[in-house]
């Protein structure tokens, strides 16, 4: 077995290929309740992630994990149903490791959806986000050791992660389809435990509208690849809230599945139009 990352991503194309004869030019990334948006499209092939060399074992309830080969909106896209998180024990390098199979079999933008803890009080459970920024400090980036050119460069700028333009054109979608959007910075952490409600506060006082486990590492190795990035964000709980109760994950995956309609239509939309 390779241990060289390359060398692991072109077994992983090469058995896809193999496998499948689609040629996708568009990723989606499915979070926390929202793989449901796989049905809207006309399936090619899928293959269980248990099947693809190199691909973790998805762990967490609410990912299928699977992906999803055929055509949405008239594009060729491939969708993650379930994605890693490094909180399962993953590497970051894991965790990134199916973005960057995305690039070698030649998606050239990336969408990403996922659910997330709203800090920014004027949100409320049920909103959707489009993220703008994120904040990754306090994750560990997956750029950290030897750098591949193949990949992208060893120092790449993160001052515009996600596109302007698609940003732009993601909430005039929005406006048509009467959908309520909000915008705002996504803060990553590690995750498994949900936040305190001193680090709520902490996390709304550096920038952060939402936060969650995951995406920020996606995004990482998407900009390093040269990918373009659209998220949003399905605000499944909220972070800042004065009465006693707690937050489970269950509450959110049900959030995530109510909201699943108004984020599975923008993206149809973006696709569709792009």
């Amino acid at each position: 077995m390779p241990t060289d990352i390359i060398e692991q991503l072109k077994e992983t194309t090469s058995f896809i290929k193999k496998n499948c004869s689609a040629k996708p030019e568009i990723g989606i990334v499915l979070g926390s309740g929202l793989g449901n948006l796989a049905k809207e499209i006309v399936v090619e092939k899928e293959i269980a992630y248990s099947e693809i060399p190199h691909f973790p074992a998805v762990t967490v309830e609410g990912h299928h994990g699977k992906l999803t080969f055929g055509k949405l909106g008239g594009k060729d896209v491939v969708a993650m149903s379930g994605r890693f998180h490094y909180y399962e024990g993953y590497t970051p390098q894991q965790v990134v490791f199916p973005i960057r199979v995305m690039k070698f079999l030649g998606v050239n933008l990336l969408l990403i959806s996922n659910a997330a803890g709203g800090i920014n009080p004027s949100f409320k459970v049920g909103d959707l986000m489009i993220v703008k920024d994120h904040i990754s400090l306090l994750t560990v980036n997956p750029l950290i050791g030897k750098n591949h050119v193949e990949l992208g460069l060893r120092f790449p700028d993160m001052s515009e992660p996600y596109n302007k333009q698609l940003i732009t054109k993601v909430k005039a979608i929005a406006a048509r389809l009467d959908i309520p959007l909000k915008e705002g910075v996504y803060a990553g952490v590690t995750g498994p435990t949900f936040e305190t409600r001193a680090e709520y506060k902490f996390l709304h006082f550096a920038g952060g509208d939402v936060v969650g486990m995951s995406t920020v590492q996606e995004v990482i190795a998407a900009v390093h690849a040269g990918l373009k990035v659209v998220a949003i964000s399905v605000i499944t709980d909220m972070g800042i809230r004065e009465e006693d109760n707690v937050i489970t994950h269950e509450e959110v995956l049900q959030a995530a599945e109510n909201a699943e309609p108004k984020l599975a239509a923008i993206f149809k939309q973006l696709i569709t139009e792009l």
